[in-house]
């Protein structure tokens, strides 16, 4: 089964051998860097048709996303529906940007869902992603988590989502976790992955930071905050750690490696907050969906309302915007 493949407009990370000496020496001051991310104010310096125009920027780099216990085949052709037309075509036409050809960045489902995503977005453009490797704990043994991998990629994931044991992280084996997410990384083939960090799980942002330079060395495509099932999933402290560390891979290999927040943000303020953080700490060449996803479920929701209201001067109900 053939799906949408992320664009190739760079060269993709190949990865490198395990150099802990990237790593090992960096401590990361928490205060520094919730002082830093505290500093992101988008919605207070973007107004009126520049706000709007990020919201629909944000809308291209959503991963529109079901992970739920009682999915099904409708559910998952419902949610395509919307990646295909996340906007009213009212709403569009109004701003003038009815012929962008507007979708969201992708789909991303269980391994089973799989197909049925594929199906329902066929011509579109627009990938599947998976989930895989048990999410979202990851603690089953790693030949079934490969196979899971295997199983999502045969049925037209374009993308997949891996999750790393904490472990690894939490006792400093550093040869361990790059030997698994390096595995990971084989049994994708063409699939672009990215490595889910659940960066609530991991104690400190040293180990956040860490855990990035590890998960990219190991050949990681993008690099996720969490699955959104921890605790605590994306923050923008956390964020910032993420990107300074793919900042600093970058300068040190020439390779551009994709940045995805997942878990937690809901609104079209945490969207321009996101936007924002990256903007001034990669610049807006990040600022595209082969560079940049937000994992999101209901986050499309608020965005609609917001436009409707920059377009309209009022909200419908939320329940209007309903995905299923």
């Amino acid at each position: 089964m053939k799906a949408a493949v992320m664009s190739d407009s760079f060269p993709r990370n190949p990865g490198t051998p395990l150099a802990p000496d990237w790593f090992e020496d960096v401590q990361v001051n928490r205060s520094a860097a919730e002082r830093r991310a505290a500093t992101v104010a988008a919605s207070r310096s973007v107004k009126k048709d520049h706000q709007a125009a990020w919201l629909l920027r944000a809308i291209q780099c959503i991963d529109l996303t079901t992970l739920a216990g009682d999915d099904t085949p409708g559910k998952v052709h419902r949610l395509c529906a919307k990646a295909r037309q996340p906007l009213r075509p009212d709403l569009l036409a109004a701003m003038g940007v009815a012929d962008i050809g507007l979708t969201t960045g992708a789909v991303c489902v269980y391994p089973t869902m799989v197909p049925h995503a594929v199906r329902a977005l066929e011509g579109s453009g627009i990938p599947v992603a998976s989930v895989a490797t048990g999410f979202p704990a990851g603690l089953t043994p790693l030949p079934l988590r490969l196979a899971e991998i295997a199983y999502a990629v045969e049925q037209g994931a374009a993308e997949i989502d891996i999750v790393i044991t904490r472990e690894h992280v939490l006792l400093g084996n550093w040869a361990a976790l790059y030997d698994e997410i390096a595995q990971m990384r084989a049994a994708c083939g063409a699939a672009h992955m990215k490595a889910i960090l659940a960066t609530g799980e991991l104690g400190t942002l040293t180990n956040v930071y860490r855990a990035s330079m590890v998960a990219m060395q190991a050949g990681a495509d993008f690099i996720k905050t969490s699955t959104g099932k921890e605790p605590e999933n994306a923050t923008l402290p956390v964020s910032l750690v993420m990107l300074r560390a793919l900042r600093d891979y970058g300068a040190r290999t020439g390779y551009r490696i994709g940045f995805k927040p997942a878990g937690g943000l809901r609104t079209a303020k945490d969207a321009m907050n996101w936007l924002a953080l990256v903007k001034e700490e990669l610049g807006n060449d990040w600022l595209r969906p082969d560079l940049f996803r937000i994992g999101a479920s209901s986050l499309l929701l608020d965005i609609e309302r917001q436009l409707e209201h920059h377009v309209t001067g009022r909200y419908s109900a939320a329940s209007h915007h309903a995905l299923s």
